[in-house]
């Protein structure tokens, strides 16, 4: 690397780019970009930084990536970290800027909008739809001059970028988490992108409706009035509609807490965990009961779940959301 970079370190998901995408368009930059698949999220291991360096993250998890934020720091590098998952312990130092804050009707991207005082909301909009968080963003975009069919637009789009992050490698994609966010980055406005891009957004819609499509015929192994478990086949088009398959069900059924099993390449599962949307809290905490999960209070998941642990984790489940 030159004597100083900068670095943007960033979730494949919806909130990770379009966080990104409002920081970019307030500083414009040369940058290295960090990223990768949803489930990504110890990225800054991949970083390694020179003093003066510039390193921005958003929207993962400082507590997953912890030893690396001290080691960047130790190495002489200035941290821009803005996330809306558990920290763990924030380190004091005079390099490290944060805006962390874990309520479970925010997201990164609404945090940079603040910080940016609503300078382009619209990406923030979009971000929180693609989080599933549809009365933040609805909120959020009253500030807007759009109409509800430009609304429902940014929703659309929200939803696309978000699907597109889900994946077992970067292969199951449509679009490179970075591919996708170079495309967007020089848009002020989502609805520009919309307009002049057709091909893209079109592909991310087609690929969005064929694979939520073929969900309709899936059944619950384990339904009750408090959780559901749903078992996806080995399939790519299951990976890359796993999280968007339980925000659906999470909005169909918003008393009930949902899990979405698929099958990790590596052995046993990668689930996604959603938290009944009148209830949104104790998803992180039931996912960080294994080592691989994390998350936020209202969708969390684990990255590999022996298939020995399994019954555990449904029992942890039920016992989490019945009262």
């Amino acid at each position: 690397m030159n004597d100083s970079n900068n670095i943007d370190v960033f979730n494949g998901d919806a909130d990770g780019i379009c966080a990104l995408i409002q920081f970019r368009l307030a500083h414009p930059a040369e940058s290295t970009l960090v990223t990768g698949v949803k489930r990504d999220i110890k990225l800054l291991d991949r970083v390694s930084a020179n003093k003066e360096d510039k390193i921005n993250v958003f929207d993962i998890s400082m507590e997953k990536n912890s030893s690396d934020v001290k080691r960047l720091l130790s190495e002489g590098a200035s941290i821009f970290y803005v996330d809306h998952h558990m920290a763990g312990e924030i380190p004091n130092h005079t390099n490290l800027n944060t805006i962390i804050d874990t309520s479970p009707k925010t997201c990164t991207s609404l945090l940079v909008d603040d910080y940016l005082k609503g300078e382009y909301t619209e990406w923030a909009a979009v971000a929180a739809f693609g989080d599933n968080l549809n009365q933040s963003a609805e909120k959020t975009a009253q500030s807007l001059s759009i109409n509800s069919d430009q609304l429902s637009q940014l929703k659309r789009l929200g939803i696309s970028i978000n699907y597109n992050g889900y994946g077992s490698s970067l292969d199951d994609l449509h679009f490179k988490p970075d591919d996708l966010y170079q495309k967007m980055v020089s848009y002020t406005s989502p609805l520009d992108f919309i307009e002049d891009t057709s091909s893209v957004y079109l592909e991310l819609q087609a690929g969005y409706d064929n694979d939520i499509a073929q969900t309709t015929n899936l059944k619950a192994e384990i339904a009750t009035p408090n959780i559901a478990v749903y078992k996806l086949p080995d399939e790519i088009w299951a990976r890359r509609v796993s999280g968007v398959f339980g925000n659906q069900l999470a909005n169909q059924y918003p008393e009930r807490a949902h899990a979405i099993l698929s099958n990790n390449p590596k052995g046993g599962y990668v689930v996604s965990v959603r938290a009944p949307l009148n209830n949104l809290e104790h998803a992180s905490e039931l996912c960080k009961q294994f080592p691989s999960g994390g998350g936020r209070k209202g969708a969390a998941g684990i990255n590999q779940l022996p298939e020995g642990e399994l019954n555990n984790f449904i029992d942890l489940l039920k016992k989490t959301y019945t009262h």
